[in-house]
């Protein structure tokens, strides 16, 4: 995109100054106009700035075209080539999330057998070489490692799902935004 401006304030729309529409959109994508993909530096912008908007807010996207590029006929698709890109993008991150998930459940399955053997390993130990200096030394260490089995599951479960699920989130926002086009 050569010339991009933003509006004012953190709370106003999103405002895309492009000389052709065809600069919002992939240029090697073979698909047809309605299903290409962002041009990289278009999404980046966008979404770089839709995720400074309010959260509660609903967001507005202004492309400022030249009036010419507005009287071609795939400025009335625009607006819903956009949505269509943010909506398979939500998709496409939705799938991420439940691959996430779906590794964290594996990862704790894991993680509790290697806690499990580690306490029952500390018992036998214990059994065999009583209070000994060398039996606390083994224990400690098979604590230790079981804990370490299990600070990616509680990692996972805890703290990696919410960026994730707050990138799922904007994609949808902006697949529901409204898009408008003006002259410049």
């Amino acid at each position: 995109m050569s010339n991009v401006s933003v509006s004012p304030g953190p709370s106003g729309p999103i405002a895309v100054r492009i000389a052709s529409i065809s600069q919002l959109f992939n240029s090697l994508d073979p698909f047809p106009f309605q299903e290409r993909d962002l041009d990289k530096n278009a999404e980046e912008f966008i979404v770089g700035w839709a995720r400074e908007l309010p959260r509660d807010e609903p967001i507005h996207i202004v492309l400022h075209l030249p009036t010419a590029e507005l009287q071609k006929p795939e400025c009335r698709d625009v607006g819903a080539a956009l949505q269509k890109y943010f909506r398979y993008r939500a998709e496409v991150t939705q799938r991420e999330l439940n691959e996430l998930f779906r590794m964290g459940r594996l990862s704790l399955l894991i993680g509790m057998a290697v806690l499990a053997v580690g306490l029952l390993a500390t018992q036998v130990i214990t059994g065999r070489f009583g209070e000994s200096s060398l039996a606390r030394y083994f224990q400690e260490g098979l604590i230790i490692i079981s804990w370490v089995a299990n600070w990616k599951p509680v990692e996972t479960f805890l703290y990696d799902w919410w960026p994730v699920l707050r990138t799922r989130n904007l994609y949808l926002r902006l697949a529901n935004a409204n898009v408008e086009m003006r002259p410049y």
